[in-house]
């Protein structure tokens, strides 16, 4: 479907608005952030089903809070504006973030939201998995009120979330990473231009002595239909040293917690040989910030 042939569009000036509309109209309504997955999903005729627009560029939520428990940011943040963030650019445990932003090109980042990237729930995204590994939290709004929601609980199925019908996204927590914490992304693509056949995402706090008292592996980009956690490389990895072979293993644990898909782009084996490589190598890549940044 073209978005010139969409019914409806709405925009409202507040969120109890935007609640009333989705309550309303359901499935057939669809939330505009940034506009660069609706976009592409009506490029791809995608939109079936879907013939109401809701914008939310009007509800003022392009703010970033800085604080001592971390970042509050807004669902209409572009990816631009977030990148700038000081924090962003200089704690080594949100280098996972700050290495996922750099991969779009300038079109995405300035169109782009964060909102608009955990919304859409798709594993070929890089944001979302670089926020996974960092702990974050999706802040929604509805009806009886706004909630918090674990990243890692948010994505249901491929373009599913755990969202209600009368809520939507509002904006980000990022906690503060604790001392001794480092974080890496990484992920492989054809092109600049494209999106992930695989992305992994690590952060890692570690002691005085240099073992690992915390990790979080975060994998997407086709490794499963959602942006997932791999509980055997972050078993495998705490209370441990992270030597070279250490980090390895790690890459190989993930493959029992992943269901790659195959497509024109790769293969599921391709898939899962590279989401081992790639954990790898994001754990070295955080291992060589710590390095730097002491």
């Amino acid at each position: 479907m073209s978005l010139a042939t969409f019914e409806n569009y709405f925009l409202p000036g507040n969120g109890r608005e935007v609640v009333a509309l989705l309550q309303e109209y359901g499935e057939r309504a669809l939330i505009l952030a940034g506009g660069s997955f609706v976009h592409g999903l009506a490029a791809r005729d995608l939109l079936s089903g879907v013939d109401v627009f809701i914008d939310i560029q009007k509800l003022g939520l392009a703010n970033i809070v800085t604080d001592p428990d971390g970042l509050q940011v807004g669902a209409m943040t572009r990816f631009t504006d977030f990148e700038k963030v000081p924090e962003i650019q200089n704690d080594p445990g949100w280098g996972a973030v700050k290495d996922a932003l750099s991969y779009p090109p300038a079109q995405i980042m300035n169109a782009a939201t964060v909102g608009g990237s955990i919304a859409a729930v798709c594993p070929y995204f890089d944001l979302p998995t670089a926020l996974l590994a960092v702990g974050g939290k999706v802040k929604v709004e509805s009806n009886t009120g706004s909630r918090e929601i674990n990243l890692k609980d948010f994505s249901t199925s491929l373009f599913e979330s755990s969202l209600g019908v009368d809520e939507f996204v509002t904006g980000l927590v990022l906690p503060q990473p604790v001392s001794g914490s480092v974080s890496a992304f990484i992920k492989l693509a054809t092109n600049a231009n494209d999106l992930a056949i695989v992305n992994v995402a690590v952060q890692i706090n570690l002691d005085r002595s240099g073992v690992c008292r915390s990790a979080s592996v975060a994998l997407g980009g086709g490794v499963n239909e959602i942006t997932l956690r791999s509980a055997a490389a972050e078993k495998l990895l705490e209370g441990q040293k992270l030597t070279d072979e250490l980090m390895k293993a790690a890459g190989t644990a993930v493959q029992v917690d992943i269901s790659p898909m195959a497509d024109h782009r790769a293969s599921a084996e391709y898939r899962s040989a590279m989401a081992s490589v790639l954990t790898e190598r994001a754990l070295q890549r955080a291992i060589a910030r710590l390095t730097r940044s002491s």
